[in-house]
């Protein structure tokens, strides 16, 4: 079992966008390093060219899929990182990640602009760490 609590410094702004500044686990159980996940599909076809929020959902379904292999939830999620091609789509990105990684404690993250992911198609990638039981 672990607790888990996000922390706001009363000298920083408020996040925002889904996240949180900093959150601090305390746990006896197991740490899970997610790859960064990009918006292929189980025949690892790129889906969603073009289309931020369906590939970012997409990433969101296969990190879910991935913790949940590993035995955790996406609410295990305590930290993203997220290269995008345009951070102009941050906005969307957030109304989608909101669905995934809902609650008052969202994941501490980190969002770069890239100027090219590994396929001409993708537009997001995401990579995280999950804390678990």
């Amino acid at each position: 079992m672990f607790t888990r609590k996000a922390v706001q410094p009363s000298k920083i702004s408020k996040p925002r966008g889904v996240f949180s500044a900093a959150i601090v686990v305390e746990h006896a159980g197991k740490l899970v390093f997610l790859s960064g996940f990009t918006s292929r599909d189980e025949k690892g076809e790129v889906v969603h060219a073009g289309d931020i929020r369906g590939q970012t959902r997409q990433v969101c379904e296969n990190l879910k899929n991935t913790v949940e292999a590993a035995g955790g939830q996406l609410k295990d999620i305590v930290s993203v990182t997220v290269f995008v091609c345009d951070v102009g789509h941050f906005k969307e990105i957030h109304e989608v990640r909101r669905e995934y990684l809902p609650g008052a404690e969202p994941p501490a993250s980190t969002m770069v602009q890239v100027s090219r992911l590994v396929h001409p198609d993708l537009l997001i990638e995401i990579n995280a760490i999950a804390a678990l039981p």
